[in-house]
């Protein structure tokens, strides 16, 4: 499937956005990639505060970033990181993605060359939404 193939190249973008990340006090920096259907992408990467409550992960600056900017419809997300494992999106991430995304594809890599490619679905099975309302 084409579509899966090119999210490599959208690990590579979320690669570069995760340079520009804010995490002085974790350490832990997070770079995504959002595509649209259309094709284009927006980038986010984890802007730290020292309040911790109000740091802002990656996917979800990307999301607020798309959105501000009047995108809608989107079907990838690659996220970035420098670690020994994986980084699922986190559980506000999640409720964020599956609001203004739906069940897009999410590419999980590490800088270490570990990848995953999962629908959101998969790892959030139980989401709470608009029908539930």
């Amino acid at each position: 499937m084409k579509e899966l193939e090119e999210l490599g190249d959208l690990a590579r973008i979320a690669r570069q956005a995760r340079r520009r990340a804010h995490a002085p006090f974790s350490g832990f920096k997070v770079g995504a990639a959002l595509r649209t259907r259309r094709g284009e992408i927006v980038t986010g990467c984890n802007i730290e505060n020292a309040t911790y409550g109000l740091t802002l992960c990656a996917e979800r600056v990307a999301v607020f970033k798309a959105v501000s900017e009047g995108l809608r419809r989107f079907d990838a997300i690659a996220v970035v990181v420098d670690s020994k494992h994986l980084a699922a999106p986190c559980g506000p991430c999640r409720q964020i993605l599956w609001e203004f995304c739906g069940d897009l594809w999410v590419h999980m890599e590490t800088l270490r060359g570990a990848k995953e490619t999962v629908r959101l679905s998969t790892i959030f099975p139980l989401p709470f939404d608009a029908t539930n309302l």
